[in-house]
């Protein structure tokens, strides 16, 4: 397990709202669940009760997960950030040298990723190529499709959005 995870103030927020998600609603439910499952009589046999039990096992193991991560976070508002260099909470956009093709990503914490939404993690092959670089550097990362070149064109620091 990791010493610090940092993730944004958003980030920070979705994984509370989770943890209380599984601790107010799955688990209360399950418990239900187990209960009713219960009532059919010999357990040795009961289907319901054993995916009941595996269920019961996955949200104690979520709830526990998630509050390690929560105080274990180490929460960086991009918005108190500035400079060109690529760090942990910028909004980056970069050229593809080869393609022409241009992206734009905020860098978040594992949690928080969503490649469709324009956030991607800071533990991501391509950006842990790109981190401590700066505005105009080309950068040669490794790629789940191989090797590709990078130009970093801004590095912005922006308030999360929700």
């Amino acid at each position: 397990m990791a010493d610090r995870y940092p993730m944004t103030p958003r980030g920070l927020r979705k994984l509370r709202e989770e943890l209380k998600r599984f601790q107010s609603v799955e688990r209360p439910a399950n418990v239900l669940a187990i209960e009713e499952a219960r009532e059919h009589g010999d357990l040795s046999e009961n289907a319901d009760y054993d995916a009941a039990k595996d269920r019961q096992a996955f949200i104690d193991a979520k709830i526990r997960e998630l509050e390690a991560k929560t105080s274990l976070a180490e929460v960086i508002d991009p918005a108190t950030l500035s400079g060109d260099r690529v760090v942990f909470g910028a909004t980056i956009t970069m050229t593809d040298t080869e393609s022409g093709e241009e992206k734009t990503y905020a860098i978040v914490g594992e949690d928080e990723a969503d490649i469709n939404a324009g956030r991607i993690a800071v533990t991501a092959p391509i950006i842990r190529g790109l981190i401590g670089r700066e505005v105009g550097d080309v950068v040669k990362v490794r790629t789940p499709k191989g090797p590709r070149e990078f130009e970093i064109i801004a590095v912005k620091f922006l308030p999360a959005e929700d």
